[in-house]
Order: structure tokens, then sequence, then C-alpha cells
């Protein structure tokens, strides 16, 4: 396959042109970065988004694939004295790869099978007579004893062996293959029994007695079904027809009656049973995995998205408590800019008169930093830690609220070797109520120090290919750091090294360079760092920020290669290069910019439209921090209980975790509410996500109370938006 013939297929599959596809994939082998080429090269790709980019990237990456393998195919059937024009249409027609392996099965080299130990002992011409179908040829066994040696001492071993040989080959019909495996994508059934006591099957009862057609069964399911099969809770099969795809097996390969029909239906018989069923079972319970696979790998992307998108409390001293019972309460206030202001452990969970030791020394610290908000971590002693808060809160007459801030993978940063470079004087407990207080000031900058396979909201996360998910998670995280963009001189290297272009070598050199030099003045400044030439400083420019810097485009997503287009866009309007750092100035070049003037803009100066729009959109609002569009936290004053909770009461809360199944919405309890799928929305739907989102605040009706098992069932349908 050429590569305009791959262009040609890309451009049919994602339904764009195949100039799009040219200009994506020719920026891409030139080195340049996904995210630079969505925001930067919008004129010569057309204005293709990153996930359409990755498409094409991962479709190229598929087709050449596929011509590699087709190509390696052809050689062998060459090298082996059998291609024909048959062969070659059909391989040149084959558009996946499970095509190609089934033109290529009757041909691959084989292990040692009973076919292959029939055929050393000779018995090859004797399948071929009986594949012949003559009406007249002699009887079986008759036709066997020419074969009878001392590997095949019987007519009937040697009648075996060439039916062994048969049921070989018709295993290998690519056209049976094919149609059996659409009827079995259909019809088939996925059935599970338990293997172990009803009071050991824990939540995998659910499946005792389970059958649900292959086509129907939900991503979430097959992953439940995989791992209780891997704890050998469950035994696992799939129910199909058989006698009815042996019987079309026998109409493919029986012509006409002869006297070797019996002998060819039991061959197909023994095909079906000992080759093509456990083999297409198998390749069904592979697609089904990996088809699970991606969409929680999805799932968990699409939320750890918007999980990273959630705005910052910028400019607020926040006290961070990592809850616990034994051995207590950590607790670290930090400043406005992120920096350990005080810290120490309170037990908040034993006797009366440590909770009021506790309480008066928090109510201390409280006032004397000045605490605006405090950030309750949500893992073990949550619920009471902030029953605590809620009553310190009330007794204590404190103007600050608290929040509930997902702490998943705090332990695992606070014990990491950036942890320890960047708190080295703290105990790795406290490092944990230190991130527990940064993620909620600036969600973005404290989550990427953590493995984005530690923040736990997807489903069955631990059940997947763990490498195609951190690929997957390590593309969400790249795409927010650089759609958000980061300040150069404030940024971790942690942060700077998902900026495109960077790597998390020349990420600690831009650091030891500002730690040296003082702060970046300019972007230019970039091109002083070691290892940061100008292939780099082009990809990585737009990205990074200087706020009261030298260049007031500086603190924009204008790329320095645009700066001459946007000084001419502001002259435009009546504005200066200097008249660009005056706020007030601004403010009145925000009133009079429309986005509609972006066509005659881009005739006049003879530019791109839409590098035009994305310069208006920047001197419209410059500095702007586009995660100040997502809705913050919900912060809080006062505790849910159990007993507050009625029927048909609207509750409020944050989405703490989308699945396919549903969301979890964290409304003040000790455990989250489920909205269930049907209970989302009365209009139709593909995925929950195309409802909501983690982070969202919505409100919903508690539909049910189940105290004993803890659950509370909500519904979104019927509360008014």
């Amino acid at each position: 396959m050429t590569d305009e013939t791959i262009i040609l297929e890309i451009a049919r599959t994602l339904g764009v042109r195949p100039a799009q596809v040219r200009a994506a994939l020719s920026l891409l082998q030139e080195g340049n970065t996904i995210p630079f080429i969505a925001r930067y090269r919008k004129e010569m790709t057309g204005s293709l988004d990153e996930v359409q980019l990755r498409c094409i990237e991962e479709q190229n990456a598929y087709e050449q694939a596929l011509a590699s393998r087709k190509e390696t195919v052809r050689q062998s059937i060459i090298d082996q004295g059998c291609w024909n024009d048959n062969l070659a249409k059909a391989l040149e027609e084959a558009r996946q790869l499970q095509d190609v392996e089934d033109i290529y099965l009757p041909y691959k080299p084989k292990k040692r099978t009973k076919a292959s130990m029939a055929r050393d002992a000779g018995l090859e011409p004797l399948a071929d007579l009986f594949a012949g179908q003559n009406p007249k040829g002699p009887a079986p066994e008759k036709a066997a004893q020419a074969y009878i040696n001392d590997d095949v001492p019987t007519a009937d071993d040697a009648i075996q062996g060439a039916a062994n040989i048969l049921a070989e080959r018709f295993s290998e019909r690519a056209d049976f293959r094919r149609r059996l495996r659409r009827d079995l994508w259909n019809q088939a059934r996925l059935t599970c029994s338990l293997q172990v006591d009803e009071k050991d099957a824990g939540p995998m009862l659910t499946y005792a007695d389970f059958s649900e057609r292959v086509a129907r069964i939900p991503s979430y399911r097959v992953l439940a079904i995989n791992r209780g099969e891997n704890e050998k809770k469950l035994k696992v099969a799939v129910k199909e027809a058989a006698d009815q795809h042996i019987d079309w097996l026998c109409r493919l390969v029986i012509a006409h009656p002869s006297p070797y029909e019996q002998i060819l239906r039991d061959a197909a018989a023994d095909s079906y049973k000992r080759l093509i069923s456990p083999q297409m079972e198998r390749e069904i319970r592979n697609e089904l995995t990996a088809q699970a696979e991606k969409q929680a790998i999805e799932v968990f992307a699409e939320n750890l998205r918007h999980l990273l998108l959630q705005p910052p409390f910028a400019g607020q001293i926040i006290l961070g408590l990592d809850p616990g019972y034994r051995t207590g309460c950590k607790a670290a206030v930090i400043s406005a800019t992120g920096q350990v202001l005080d810290y120490g452990t309170y037990y908040l969970t034993q006797s009366e008169a440590k909770k009021h030791q506790s309480a008066t020394a928090l109510a201390n610290i409280i006032r004397r930093h000045d605490v605006s908000l405090i950030s309750i971590g949500n893992g073990t002693a949550s619920y009471e830690t902030e029953q605590f808060v809620s009553k310190l809160i009330e007794d204590y007459h404190l103007s600050c609220s608290y929040v509930i801030a997902n702490e998943a993978g705090a332990s695992v940063y606070s014990a990491s070797d950036l942890a320890r470079e960047e708190l080295p004087d703290l105990d790795v407990t406290i490092r944990g109520a230190v991130s527990i207080a940064r993620r909620i000031q600036d969600p973005l900058a404290e989550s990427v120090k953590i493995d984005p396979c530690a923040i736990g909201v997807g489903q069955y996360q631990h059940d997947v290919n763990q490498k195609a998910l951190a690929a997957a998670l390590d593309q969400v995280v790249t795409s927010v750091v650089n759609y958000v963009g980061v300040d150069l001189n404030t940024a971790s290297p942690a942060l700077l090294q998902h900026i495109a272009g960077l790597t998390a070598a020349t990420a600690g050199n831009i650091v030891a360079y500002r730690n040296e030099n003082g702060p970046f003045r300019n972007r230019r400044d970039l091109l002083n760092v070691p290892r940061l030439g100008p292939a780099t400083f082009t990809q990585c420019a737009g990205f990074l920020r200087i706020k009261e810097g030298d260049e007031p485009l500086d603190n924009t997503s204008v790329h320095p290669e645009s700066y001459d287009l946007a000084e001419k866009i502001a002259a435009h309007y009546g504005l200066s290069h200097d008249d660009l750092k005056d706020m007030q100035k601004l403010a009145v070049l925000r009133d009079k910019i429309q986005m509609n003037a972006a066509p005659k803009l881009a005739a006049a100066l003879k530019a791109g439209e839409p590098t035009i729009k994305d310069i208006l959109e920047e001197l419209r609002k410059p500095g702007r921090d586009v995660r100040s569009e997502m809705p913050k936290p919900l912060t809080r004053r006062h505790v849910v209980s159990l007993s507050d909770l009625k029927i048909g009461s609207v509750v409020r809360g944050t989405v703490q975790n989308v699945v396919d199944f549903g969301a979890f919405v964290d409304f003040g309890l000790k455990t989250p509410g489920l909205v269930h799928r049907s209970q989302l929305s009365r209009h139709p739907f593909r995925h929950p996500t195309d409802v909501v989102h983690t982070g969202d605040i919505v409100e919903a009706e508690i539909i049910s109370v189940d105290a004993a098992r803890g659950r509370i069932g909500l519904s979104m349908k019927n509360v008014k938006k």
C-alpha cells in the first residue's frame, strides 16, 4: 500500500480531507508535537484538533503495520511457491490485520499437530482423494490399504490420519471463518457460573448464573467477569449454536454425494469442535477484553482531564488535613504561593480530651494564619474528620469553609524522590497533608507530580493493560498542561516536562537556569538554557507564560512567531506595543474587539483567519486562566448525616467519578451517592460522560436509601437545571 493510498484511507475513515491528513502527517514526521500542531498550525491542517491529530497518528501507525504485514505474508507465500492471482486480490482487499491472518493461516508454518504427523506419515494423497469426492472412487477402507506401514498399522489409522489433515484444512477456510465470526458476535452468549461457595463469592455473586449476548455485554461487566475468572471464582464460557455452525461447514466442504461423505462430515465436526471453536472463543474473549479495556481507559482519561481542569483556589491560605485514626490527622498550612507555614499532628477521633485539645490548637492555627479554606482528604477517617471540622467551624465561629479533596496518590507522592526534594525538612506523613492542600490550591500543578494511574477516577483501572493506560493518561496530562499553559517562573520540573517539546532534562535545566539567574524576563531568554535550541523553543514557547515581564505578549498564548501580527492587530485598534501593558487600555480594547472581524483582518493583514481569531481572543483576555471558566469545587460549612436524608429531597454535590453505569456524587455523606445511567437524563445519550463530568456541581433527588449497605440512590431526571 502506497503512502498516498494510506492517506486516502485515513481521510475516508476519519471523515476529513486528504489534504488535512497529508499536512498533519508531514508536520508529525518533521518532529512537531501534537499540542503545537493543534494550536499553532491550524492554517496548514484545516484546524484539526488534538483528538483528530491523535487519530490520524494512530490510524497511520495501523495502516503502516497492515501494509508491512501484507508484504511479509505475500513474500512468505511466494517463497512457498503458492502465490496466485486470487491470493493477490484477497490480500489487496484485506482491510484488517485479522483478515490478513485468515488468508495466511493455510500457509503459516505450524507446530507439530495431528495433521502434520499424518503428512509425515505420507497420508496427504489419501486426504486429497477424500476431498476430491469422486462419486465412483474406491471405498475408503480399500483406498486406505495402500498407506498401511509401520507408522500407520491399520486402514482405520490411515483414514483417521487423512481426516486429521482434512480437519486442519477446513479450519483454515477464510470464507467460513469470516461468516462464523460475524454470527458469533451477533448470536453467541457469554455465560458464567460460580466456582466457589456463595459466601466466598463476594461481588462475583452477581454473576452466579449469568448469560448475556456477546454483542450487548457492556465493558465494565466484561472486566468484572475477567476479574472473577482470574480470582478463580467464576467459570466463563462462550455458548453458541455449534451444531448449526458444523452444518454450515459441511455444506461448504461437501459438494455432492460420494463414498467419503461421512468421513468429510466427521472431519468437519472434529475441525469445528477441536480447532475452530476454541480458537474463536479465545478470539472473542480477547476482543471483548480489548474493547472493554479501551473503553475503561477512555473513561479514566476523560475523568482525569476534568479533574486536572478544576479551577484553582488562587490566593487563599489553605489548611490541608490528611485524616487518620490511630496515628492521628496530619495537618499543614500553606501560603497563597504554596509555601508551608505550619504543620502538626492532631487526634480528632480519639478521647474527648484529645478532641478538645486538638480543636483548640487547630482553631488557633486557623486564626493565626488567617486560613480561608480547609482541604480534607477523602481517605480513611475522612467523614469523621469532616464532622470534626464542621463542629469546629460552628463552635469557634470561624469564617473559613472546607472542601473534600481527592487524596488518591498523596501517599505515593509523599514517599517519592520529588517530595523529598521539594519538602526535605518534613516527615513523609506531613508531606501528604501539604499535597492535599496544594491540590485544591492548584489541582493541575500538584496532580502532575503523581503517577496518573494512582489517581482513582476510573473503573477497573488495575485490570486493564497498564502500559496502554499509562500512555493514555500521560497524553491527557500533556494535553491539559499545554491547554492551560504554565508560569515559566513558578512551574516545577514535574509540570514543565509535560510542555510540548520539553523533556525531564530540559525542564530541569530551565529550573536550574531560573535558580541561578533569577526569574525569566522574556521568552527569548529560554534560548540561553542549556540544551534548549531553536527547534525546542518553537515547540514550547507558546505554552509558557511570563507575568510582568518585558514583553506583555509573553503572558498570553500568542506564539513569538506571531508577535508582529499581534502588534499589527493592536495597531488596527489604535494601541501601541507599550499600550498592551496598560490594563485600562486593554479594557477599552476588549470592548472594541469583535470576533466576527477576523475575516476582514485576515484579508487586510494577509494572515490566516484561525491565527487571527486566536490572537483576538488573547487580546480580549490577556493572562486569563482557561480553568476559571470551570465550576469550582463545592465548599461546605456543615456536614450531612444519614438521618438528614429523606426520599424526594434534593441534594447538591460534586461528581466524584463517572463510569459506564453512572456517576458517583459526593454530597457530604461518608459514601457518595450513585446516579445510575438510567437516572441521569430524560434525553438519550451514548455514555454518562455526555451528561456529567468529574468535578461538576450537580443537584440530584434522593430516590433510595439503603442504610445497612450504606448505599444512596440519586436521580437527576426530575431536577430542574
